[in-house]
C-alpha cells in the first residue's frame, strides 16, 4: 500500500497499515476511542492508584513472610522493567528476585543498566542463559517461515522462562512492567503482535525448518499460563506501573538520577535483534512500523504531540550505514551469511496463517478477558 493511499487517525499516528483499523466521523480511530472509553475512565495514578498500590504491597508481603523473595520480576534493562523494579523495592516496600533471560541479544547499555539497578536497589539477580545453538535455530527456522512475528522466539524465551522458574519455586506474585502510559495501544497481529506464545504455531515452525531439538528452551503455551498457571496454581499478574503516576521521559530521569541508568533511544532496544527486527526487518519487508503504535501510546497519554510523532515517524529511528551494519551482524550471530539473510528477507510474505496453530482458541480467551474486564486494550 503505498503512503498517498494510507488513512491515518486525526488524533494518533496510527493508519491502514493495519488493515482492520476502523475510523469514526471525526476521523478517530478504534485505538483512540478504546484509550477514552474503557482504559482513561478506569486507570487512577492518584490517591485511588496509590491505595490500591499499597494494599497490594500488604497482600504480597503477606504471602512473602518466611520466604527469600515476595515476588519475581523480569528485568530486561529497559524503561518499563526497570521502573517496575525500582516501585516494587522503593514504594511498595517489597523483596523481589530480579529475574533476567539472556537469549543472546543483549545490548552492552542494556546489560550496564541492570547492573546499576541491582547494585542500587540492594536486590539478588538470577540470569537463566538460554542454550545458544536452540536459540538460534529457532529464530533461524522463524526468518525462514517468512512472517512478520519474528520477536515470538525471544518472547517465548523471556516469559516462559521466568513462569517456569516461579512456578518451580513456588512463587506466587509476578511483577511486570507492562502498562497503560507507554503500552495502551497495542500494535495489531498482522504487525507482528501474535496474541501469545502458541506451542502449535511454534512446532509447526519448528518441525519445517529447525534443525536440532529444542531439549532445554522454555516454552510455555500461553493457554497452559493463563489456565493452569493462574487459575489452578495460582500464580498472580501484577501490573504496579498502572497505580502510579508513570510519565516516560520523568522515569527517565529518575532513574538516571537515581542509580546511573542510561535511557535508550527508542523503546525495545535493550535487544539487538528486537531493535533490528523493528527498525529494519518489519518496515522493509513488510512496511510495518511499530513506532506507530509506540508514539500513539504517547499521543493517548498525552506525554508527545501529534505533530512531534509524525515528524519523528517520516525518519528511521537509527542512519543507513548503522542499519546495514546490523543486518551484517545479525546475519553472522545465526551463522548465515549476508547473501542467505537476504535471500530470506526476499522470499515470499507469509503469516502464521499459513501455519498449523490455535489463534481462534487464543482469540476466544483474549475476548473472554475484555468482556471480564480483565483487559482493557485494545486486541486484534
Amino acid at each position: 500500500m503505498r503512503d498517498a493511499n494510507r488513512k491515518i487517525c486525526s488524533h494518533c499516528i496510527m493508519d491502514t497499515s493495519d488493515p482492520n483499523i476502523v475510523f469514526d466521523a471525526r476521523g478517530w480511530c478504534d485505538y483512540c476511542n478504546n484509550f477514552d472509553k474503557t482504559i482513561a475512565p478506569n486507570w487512577h495514578t492518584d490517591s485511588r492508584g496509590h491505595a490500591a498500590l499499597m494494599a497490594l504491597a500488604d497482600q504480597i508481603r503477606a504471602f512473602g513472610k518466611g520466604r527469600d523473595f515476595d515476588c519475581i520480576i523480569g528485568l530486561s534493562g529497559g524503561l518499563d522493567s526497570s521502573y517496575a523494579a525500582y516501585v516494587a523495592k522503593e514504594k511498595m516496600g517489597l523483596r523481589p528476585l530480579l529475574f533476567h533471560v539472556d537469549a543472546g541479544w543483549n545490548t552492552d547499555q542494556a546489560v550496564g543498566n541492570i547492573e546499576k539497578l541491582v547494585d542500587g536497589l540492594g536486590l539478588e539477580l538470577y540470569t537463566e542463559v538460554i542454550h545458544w545453538e536452540e536459540m538460534k535455530d529457532l529464530q533461524v527456522a522463524f526468518l525462514r517461515s517468512g512472517i512478520p512475528d519474528q520477536d515470538l522466539p525471544q518472547d517465548a524465551a523471556f516469559f516462559s522462562g521466568m513462569y517456569r522458574f516461579a512456578r518451580q519455586h513456588r512463587i506466587k506474585h509476578v511483577i511486570t512492567g507492562s502498562n497503560f502510559s507507554t503500552e495502551c495501544c497495542r500494535e495489531p497481529e498482522e504487525w507482528g503482535g501474535y496474541l501469545g506464545i502458541d506451542r502449535r504455531l511454534f512446532g509447526d515452525i519448528h518441525q519445517r525448518f529447525g534443525q536440532r531439538p529444542l531439549a532445554s528452551f522454555p516454552l510455555t503455551d500461553i493457554l497452559v499460563y493463563k489456565l493452569y498457571y493462574q487459575k489452578v496454581l495460582g500464580m498472580k499478574i501484577h501490573h504496579p506501573l498502572n497505580l502510579v503516576p508513570f510519565v516516560k521521559k520523568d522515569a527517565e530521569a529518575e532513574l538516571a538520577q537515581r542509580f546511573g541508568w542510561q535511557r535508550f533511544q527508542h523503546k525495545h532496544h535493550e535487544s539487538r535483534f528486537t531493535r533490528f527486527y523493528e527498525d529494519y526487518w518489519l518496515p522493509r519487508r513488510f512496511g510495518f512500523q511499530k513506532r506507530r503504535a509506540h508514539f500513539s501510546s504517547l499521543i493517548m497519554t498525552g506525554q508527545m504531540t501529534r505533530e512531534a510523532a509524525l515528524a519523528r515517524i517520516a525518519q528511521p529511528e537509527m542512519d543507513e550505514h548503522f542499519l546495514r551494519q546490523e543486518f551484517e551482524y545479525v546475519a553472522h550471530k545465526l551463522d548465515l551469511t549476508v547473501d542467505e539473510l537476504q535471500q530470506i528477507f526476499d522470499q515470499p510474505k507469509k503469516t502464521y496463517r499459513d501455519y498449523r496453530n490455535k489463534r481462534w482458541l487464543i482469540g476466544l480467551g483474549a475476548n473472554a478477558m475484555r468482556w471480564l474486564g480483565l483487559e482493557k486494550r485494545y486486541f486484534r
